[in-house]
């Protein structure tokens, strides 16, 4: 980006213009009355001190040893040029030689006449220089005073002009007024491209803003332009690769169930054969593979079609109870059959919920059949439902090895996955606590 083109240099060419308008508020007819007012330039001779006490005491150290008629013929010069001051003298008796000026100086010093002056001389009262002369207090002292009033800085009060006031302002609020325009401009761009980016379309993705012009907040949206184009085909990429992946899981577990179902019904064409004890054992540990690799195919399958939200939902006001019982029925055999202790205890009174039975038994035999697989050490399965504080929740424990336990059964999470969508879709929660004393699921409705 040119520099030129940027709100630094717009901003800086407003300063300028301001800068160069400033001089043109004083009028020209101002400029020689600072020279010719006569209280400036009185006022100019006395404002540096520092000069004043340098010439004071100059002139007293070139009075050493000098008569009286000398002194007083220089005192009187100095007296001439600054005509605003006070100049005495006084001699090495105290006796006051000679005095000029608007000022009651004593004839004869004493030393409480001494302390007196000193004390009017600080503060607030007139400036005071005192020099011994020729730097001896054997020759006396001179002293130069002046109002403090004519010590103080020059200011612009002199110019009390209502035009001088009236310029400036005009200046000043043309200078706000062009600023005030610059950063409203700058506020309205970014605040139009605050907008652009809180704001989304249907796909979740903000449109993109219209770039005029090319400084800094031209390049922020040149930027944004350009985010926005790689989120599309970002977006873009990924719709086209998620439909290919389901696609792909629907297609393999299509694909796949027929060499099952074969497989499966070999298997039991070979039981009814006479085989060896090893030969039986081998035929119902390839019976259980490919029970548990159609269960598997049925996840992959489910879960695709529930997170392309393709799965059939029809939900009811359904006796929660109900299902369970059945489902537990349906399960009891196996749970016998496996060793398994099944401890039952559920609340005599109807619940319902707004749950599709279908997918509720569908998420009872996906936590049950982990049950069977991961918690088999356990031999222990428990079904209960409880109310807490007017909620209804439902729980199945066991006590296996817990969930972090390696495991060679354990997969990639496709049935808690299928279980934490089906929740969702039916409003419904779960918690799970697990440790290596065993797992507790917890299911119950959402809160709004």
């Amino acid at each position: 980006m040119k520099f030129r083109h940027s709100l630094l240099a717009r901003y800086l060419s407003i300063i300028t213009a301001a800068l160069i308008l400033w001089p043109f508020v004083i009028p020209i007819y101002y400029i020689p009355s600072i020279f010719l007012n006569e209280d400036i330039k009185i006022r100019a001779s006395y404002i540096d001190t520092n000069k004043l006490e340098q010439m004071w005491h100059s002139e007293a150290l070139k009075l050493n040893g000098a008569n009286k008629e000398k002194i007083e013929k220089k005192l009187h010069t100095l007296a001439k040029e600054h005509p605003e001051a006070v100049v005495f003298w006084v001699d090495s008796t105290g006796k006051t030689e000679l005095s000029i000026g608007k000022q009651s100086i004593p004839e004869q010093w004493t030393e409480a006449k001494t302390i007196q002056f000193m004390k009017n001389s600080v503060g607030s009262g007139p400036y005071t220089i005192i020099e011994y002369i020729g730097d001896d207090p054997r020759q006396g002292f001179m002293v130069f005073q002046i109002p403090s009033s004519l010590t103080k800085p020059l200011s612009a009060n002199f110019i009390d002009d209502k035009y001088f006031m009236i310029y400036g302002i005009a200046v000043f609020a043309l200078f706000l007024g062009i600023s005030w325009l610059f950063f409203s401009k700058i506020r309205k761009r970014l605040v139009k491209l605050q907008n652009a980016m809180t704001t989304t379309g249907d796909n979740g993705i903000p449109e993109k803003v219209m770039v005029r012009k090319l400084d800094e907040i031209g390049q922020l949206g040149k930027a944004f332009n350009h985010m926005i184009d790689d989120l599309m085909n970002g977006r873009k990429r990924e719709q086209e690769e998620e439909a290919l992946r389901k696609q792909l899981i629907a297609n393999i577990s299509h694909d796949l169930r027929t060499p099952l179902t074969t497989i499966r019904g070999h298997a039991h064409s070979l039981q009814k054969e006479n085989l060896s004890p090893n030969g039986k054992e081998s035929l119902q540990l390839i019976e259980n593979k490919v029970d548990l690799l159609s269960l598997l195919l049925d996840n992959l399958l489910s879960y695709t079609l529930l997170s392309a939200g393709k799965y059939p939902i029809n939900k009811s006001r359904t006796d929660v109870h109900r299902i369970l019982r059945t489902s537990v029925a349906s399960w009891y055999p196996i749970f016998e059959k496996e060793g398994f202790e099944v401890n039952i205890h559920l609340l005599e009174k109807a619940v319902h919920w707004d749950i599709d039975p279908h997918w509720f038994t569908r998420i009872m035999d996906n936590i049950f059949q982990n049950v069977i697989r991961h918690a088999k050490s356990g031999k222990y399965v428990g079904i209960y439902s409880e109310e807490k504080e007017g909620k209804f929740m439902i729980s199945i424990k066991d006590k296996g090895p817990g969930m972090d336990k390696n495991s060679s059964e354990k997969g990639v999470g496709i049935g808690l996955s299928i279980i934490e969508l089906m929740l969702q879709e039916m409003n419904l929660t779960w918690d799970i606590i697990s440790t290596a004393e065993g797992t507790t699921i917890y299911l119950y409705e959402k809160l709004f």
